[in-house]
């Protein structure tokens, strides 16, 4: 009764004048969510995650928060739940987000008589999980807890992924062997590699847990579902599932490179595109509508071009957005940012020519394109996001994707700001915990 009381109070009050209350959309353990409006006159309602500080102190659950805003202060895609804002009082933390009232990706597909998508619908919302996590990889975020619970919907059928809580940050979350040891996930959905607690690929076991996906969505079931782990694990390792009949040959095969016991051969999420299950065209599949209604599919490589900017992107970059203060964290500076004026050629180049002096080699978005320039002990790779403010003005965005907490520390970003020279108009400091 306690927490009924509770959940009434916070409906329909404001919230640190920014924010009216509504309806309570969801709880868990750890938190309730309530339906919002911004009290500034913003159309689009919103969803706040409230959080108790004193429970999150006492269960340990401070890290999975950290974590969750740390991977969605890097992430800004059409199909990633975006994080607005984070606010804060004495006692409680506020997750504002976006609203998602479409529901869960699960509970789209119980409601369906077979319980499955006719192909061409698979399709399209398949492409638009491996477009959100194909860009999730690209950043260095691993969800690692990809299953339909956590793929939401929109109002207007776009797919959402969310719940970042257990997403490892790459370089941070990685031993001195370059790969992630923690155990983590829902079974009928975790790699064999993680269940058998053995070191792994993040984005490799996330590529295990959309093959699951793609066979639930085709199939109407899940290819392993076993109460007993061990069980369930052996079975994933010597391919024991059954696809049926009606689905396509391209698409078993598709499901079978996805569901490789073996990661070095399994296919990475962001290969789907050169897979001949994407190759078909997708005009017909758009003329025939499905779960997922009125989107165009979007080509899962990204984009050379600089991608747009608006006002809430540009706030959602906010250091605000970092909790680690709250909690006493350390912070290491990995991140810089800067407005320019010069074209996306000239900026490359001029980072380039700042490598042969400072020791680094630039990454591009797609993760393939380096540009090989000297290197610093430690220092593997920088990379780069540029998006356009306006159509003279850029933002770009540098990161250390490797290096432990004191080669971070001691990278020379000063070094770097006196190198690019007139190319910087106004140089933001970014820190990372």
């Amino acid at each position: 009764m306690a927490g009924a009381k509770s959940s009434k109070k916070l409906a329909g009050s404001p919230l640190l004048g920014k924010y009216e209350l509504g309806k309570l959309l969801g709880r868990g353990t750890f938190a309730k969510v309530y339906h919002a409006r911004s009290l500034d006159g913003g159309d689009d309602p919103v969803a706040i995650k409230v959080l108790d500080k004193s429970q999150l102190t006492s269960t340990g659950m401070i890290t999975r928060v950290l974590h969750e805003v740390s991977a969605m202060r890097r992430l800004r895609h059409p199909n990633v739940l975006r994080l607005h804002e984070v606010l804060a009082t004495r006692t409680k933390i506020y997750l504002v987000m976006e609203l998602a009232p479409g529901g869960d990706l699960l509970t789209r597909l119980a409601s369906l008589p077979s319980r499955r998508l006719p192909e061409h619908a698979a399709r399209r919302v398949f492409l638009q999980l491996a477009n959100a996590l194909s860009y999730c990889h690209a950043r260095g975020v691993s969800h690692r807890d990809v299953k339909p619970q956590n793929v939401l919907i929109d109002s207007q059928g776009q797919l959402k992924v969310s719940d970042f809580g257990l997403a490892a940050l790459l370089p941070d979350s990685l031993r001195d062997d370059g790969r992630l040891h923690t155990a983590c996930g829902t079974p009928a959905f975790t790699a064999p590699e993680v269940l058998r607690r053995k070191a792994y690929d993040g984005a490799k076991a996330d590529a295990w847990s959309c093959g699951v996906i793609l066979f639930a969505l085709l199939a109407g079931s899940l290819p392993f579902d076993d109460a007993n782990i061990p069980g369930m694990c052996r079975r994933a390792q010597r391919r024991e599932y059954a696809v049926p009949a009606w689905v396509s040959r391209p698409a078993r095969r598709l499901i079978a490179r996805l569901l490789d016991p073996n990661p070095d051969t399994r296919l990475a999420v962001g290969d789907l595109p050169d897979h001949p299950w994407f190759k078909r065209s997708l005009s017909v599949d758009s003329q025939l509508g499905g779960l997922i209604a009125g989107q165009p599919e979007r080509d899962l490589a990204f984009a050379a071009a600089p991608h747009a900017l608006n006002a809430f992107d540009i706030i959602s970059m906010s250091p605000g957005l970092d909790l680690s203060g709250m909690f006493g964290e350390s912070r290491r500076v990995r991140e810089k940012r800067f407005m320019t004026t010069a074209t996306l050629e000239e900026t490359v180049e001029r980072l380039g020519r700042a490598g042969d002096r400072l020791g680094y080699f630039l990454v591009g978005k797609k993760g393939v394109e380096r540009l090989p320039i000297g290197g610093v002990q430690g220092i593997v790779a920088m990379s780069m996001e540029v998006s356009e403010v306006s159509r003279e003005l850029m933002l770009v965005e540098l990161r250390l994707e490797s290096g432990d907490g004191d080669e971070a520390q001691a990278f020379g970003w000063d070094d770097l700001r006196v190198e690019l020279g007139d190319v910087v108009m106004a140089w933001h400091v970014c820190e990372d915990g």
